[in-house]
């Protein structure tokens, strides 16, 4: 989509102020606006990244530290969520951008395993797999939770139980 940049969240208060705007009007409620809060404030965000259109933030995407508890270690891996972009801003690829570059941005950090509760219609397009998710005990429906190996292999043989941040309140 033409006039669009994706760059890094800033600290400053105008951030701020427009991811929780974005995110309250996305979903219409303000819990994922709150959850973004609470997992800054836990020290957990990895990436979150804001889409920019004629100087004006239309989307973000936030992804953070989780892990997967197995009997013997723990596997280090990154929850995506939340994603949302303005409703008069949906279905012009903004998210799709958003999710790609955070991935590439995930990749080159180092990021092996990432994790996703989404609709199964739409995070497949990106190499999510609900299979990959099969050996991951969750508390989601297995029909919308999905795993992406950002290595190849990473997730082969393991099986444990996803351990979301506090702010997710699982």
């Amino acid at each position: 989509m033409d006039g669009i940049t994706i760059r890094s969240e800033s600290d400053d208060a105008q951030d701020r102020s427009a991811v929780h705007a974005i995110n309250t009007a996305a979903f219409g409620r303000p819990d994922e606006a709150n959850l973004v809060e609470n997992l800054r404030n836990e020290g957990v965000v990895l990436a979150s990244l804001i889409a920019e259109r004629e100087s004006r933030l239309v989307g973000h995407i936030l992804f953070s530290r989780m892990a997967i508890e197995t009997s013997a270690r723990s596997i280090p891996a990154v929850a995506l969520a939340p994603m949302a972009v303005l409703p008069e801003h949906q279905r012009k690829g903004i998210g799709g951008r958003l999710i790609r570059q955070g991935l590439d941005l995930l990749g080159q950090g180092g990021e092996e395993i990432v994790i996703v509760l989404g609709h199964p219609d739409y995070y497949p397009r990106f190499g999510f797999s609900t299979a990959k998710a099969r050996g991951l005990e969750s508390p989601f429906p297995p029909e919308a939770f999905h795993a992406l190996e950002l290595r190849p292999g990473a997730l082969q043989d393991v099986q444990g139980k996803v351990r979301y941040p506090a702010a997710f309140g699982l």
